[in-house]
């Protein structure tokens, strides 16, 4: 408990030192996302609430913590809030379809042995359930892009106010295909560093390529990244068309870009 508290505190005061009162308010947004989340698999557990409508209620709750408290409300904001819920739209009836198809629901032989003292006859669609926990894994990566892109266009009208919307779309797209590599890279390498003692294990176990890749654990997590990528490379073009349409029709009425 010490050594989280202290790592707490680190964490807490670098936020303060390079942040300021930004910093400060993305410290508190951790804790207030973390009680959505927990809130979230508590309700989930109720078989009379829809896991996906559930997810699209959180996802909503989650993006406003994270871009309207810790940015404020202007029209960066507010364009990476309508692209994120119109990619979270999309992309989880895309996953839901995806799960069915993949069976890749429930759980994997290897965790079969930990669950042995417990029944499982928990009254919950898991479909749906891995449909969710696949969007909440990706949320984060989506409204980081988001407004990783919606700034530098405010920024770049403030200085070329005269842009064309085609211009400012062609803009969002060079800053997503800049990101795009990393954010793909970033997910995929958490993968590997969350599941190294599990691949250890496989190898161990002598695994073969094929049993190692249709094995359900890993071709979950292989599901979600790819769904993750896919996410990110889908809010791209729409966070830039939003803004791009925003900004121009803000300028077109002579107002003031905040």
């Amino acid at each position: 408990m010490n050594v989280l508290v202290s790592l707490a505190a680190i964490l807490f005061v670098l936020m303060i030192l390079i942040g300021g009162k930004k910093g400060a308010r993305s410290f508190i947004a951790l804790f207030l996302n973390f009680a959505v989340l927990f809130l979230t698999i508590i309700l989930m557990t109720d078989p009379h609430i829809d896991p996906i409508i559930l997810t699209l209620i959180s996802s909503t709750v989650i993006s406003c913590v994270t871009l309207f408290y810790i940015n404020e409300v202007n029209i960066k904001t507010i364009t990476a809030f309508i692209s994120t819920l119109i990619t979270i739209i999309i992309l989880l009836f895309f996953i839901l379809a995806v799960t069915k198809k993949t069976m890749i629901q429930g759980f994997g032989e290897e965790e079969l042995g930990d669950l042995g003292i417990f029944t499982l006859f928990v009254g919950v669609n898991f479909v749906k359930i891995t449909a969710a926990m696949i969007i909440m894994s990706t949320i984060g990566s989506i409204t980081d892009v988001a407004i990783s892109i919606t700034s530098p266009m405010r920024e770049i009208l403030i200085h070329k106010p005269f842009m064309s919307r085609k211009d400012l779309f062609k803009f969002g797209l060079s800053i997503g295909r800049d990101i795009l590599g990393t954010n793909t890279n970033t997910l995929f390498f958490a993968f590997f560093g969350n599941y190294l003692a599990l691949l250890l294990w496989f190898k161990d176990l002598s695994y073969s390529f094929g049993k190692l890749v249709n094995s359900k654990v890993f071709s979950a997590e292989m599901v979600t990244i790819l769904c993750a990528g896919i996410g990110i490379g889908l809010i791209i073009p729409i966070t830039s068309w939003i803004t791009a349409y925003f900004l121009e029709k803000t300028t077109k009425n002579n107002k003031t870009i905040k």
